[in-house]
């Protein structure tokens, strides 16, 4: 498998542990989210997972706990994971977008979608985290997550379903990021899409069996 991860001369190439690395996130001042937020929010999980999951950045109150997916979103993400057969534990959970981007109405934090060029500056930091936890496969979950992923804009429809072999030989999947489940009112829409959501991480949980096996 050839290393293909693409780096500034002095970023971040130092960097060989998850430790290390979320404490770089921290001190990060590459675009200027941190300005606003309470802290980044590093991926979660072991080193060595053969299954990573990109979410597009952290919520209100992944921002505040400094965890990925532990809101409302994540809920139904669990869910999803554990009705595919995938334990959360042998997966490593994260975002393409360290900090909460949003815009204050009165008193709450409402999410704002980051950016062409937020996401880009933040891509340094998906790249590190796949070069030290060499996940087998990668599942996208929603637009921005895929397009830090492929570097490049892509459309959900088009790949949802398929696996698609990314440069350096790991398999990408796309599919829905789970906040969009928790915005369908329609109870009958909401289950059929919660299903296809299931679905589509399934081919992604027997490349995790047949990795653990």
């Amino acid at each position: 498998m050839q290393d293909k991860f693409q780096f500034e001369p002095d970023d971040g190439l130092a960097i060989t542990s998850l430790r290390e690395l979320a404490k770089a996130e921290n001190e990060c001042t590459r675009c200027p989210l941190y300005k606003h937020a309470t802290q980044a929010v590093p991926g979660e999980g072991r080193k060595g997972a053969h299954l990573m999951l990109v979410g597009e950045q952290p919520g209100d109150k992944e921002d505040l706990a400094g965890r990925p997916f532990v809101g409302p979103a994540g809920r139904v993400l669990d869910q999803a994971l554990e009705a595919a057969g995938i334990p959360r534990t042998e997966v490593f959970v994260t975002n393409a977008v360290k900090h909460f981007k949003h815009e204050m109405r009165g008193k709450r934090r409402l999410h704002k979608r980051p950016n062409a060029y937020e996401i880009e500056r933040c891509k340094i930091w998906l790249d590190l985290e796949r070069r030290i936890v060499k996940p087998t496969a990668i599942v996208a979950l929603g637009a921005t997550a895929a397009r830090s992923l492929f570097g490049r804009p892509v459309t959900i429809a088009k790949l949802r379903g398929r696996m698609v072999e990314l440069p350096d030989g790991t398999a990408a999947f796309v599919t829905i990021h789970p906040s969009f489940l928790l915005r369908i009112q329609d109870d009958a829409d909401k289950e059929r899409e919660y299903r296809n959501f299931v679905a589509d991480l399934r081919p992604a949980a027997r490349l995790l069996a047949n990795a653990a096996a």
